[in-house]
């Protein structure tokens, strides 16, 4: 895993490529699917998580179209945090993005392929998959609130 150093001026460092990297260049990684862990030069501490977030930032900010974060859902997010028993909200959006963007990558190579299959067979095919992943959810959703009944 490449590592990434962050210095007190705030640069980083890529000890992999020698070189100091700036937040779109972590960003290139992430798309190329490059593993890489961020750590502060001194105590040796994870930052890649705050790092992460700093490049989501950045997304939000250099284009207003294609905000993901509308201030509703950011507000809703906010109040997760505020619950005494917080949902396990990180496992389902990990869940829910990641089938979106098998989807996606899906549709691309459907499309790619010029409609061997047709496209109500490729539309019949993803509800199958949101039912299934619907129905996951909301069985281990309950198996989780079991488990919380049976150890209160």
């Amino acid at each position: 895993m490449r590592v990434i150093r962050k210095y007190a001026n705030r640069r980083l460092y890529d000890t992999e490529q020698s070189r100091y990297v700036t937040l779109e260049d972590l960003r290139s990684l992430i798309l190329e699917e490059v593993p890489f862990r961020v750590e502060d030069a001194k105590s040796g501490e994870d930052l890649t998580r705050t790092i992460l977030l700093s490049i989501i930032i950045e997304q939000e900010q250099a284009d207003g179209e294609a905000e993901v974060f509308s201030n509703d859902l950011l507000e809703q997010l906010i109040r997760v945090y505020a619950m005494s028993q917080p949902l396990p909200l990180a496992r389902y959006l990990e869940q829910g993005t990641r089938l979106m963007l098998e989807q996606q990558k899906r549709m691309q190579d459907q499309w790619q392929q010029a409609m061997r299959h047709s496209p109500m067979d490729l539309m019949r095919e993803l509800a199958e998959e949101n039912m299934r992943f619907w129905q996951n959810t909301i069985m281990h959703a309950g198996q989780n609130k079991d488990d919380d009944d049976k150890s209160s």
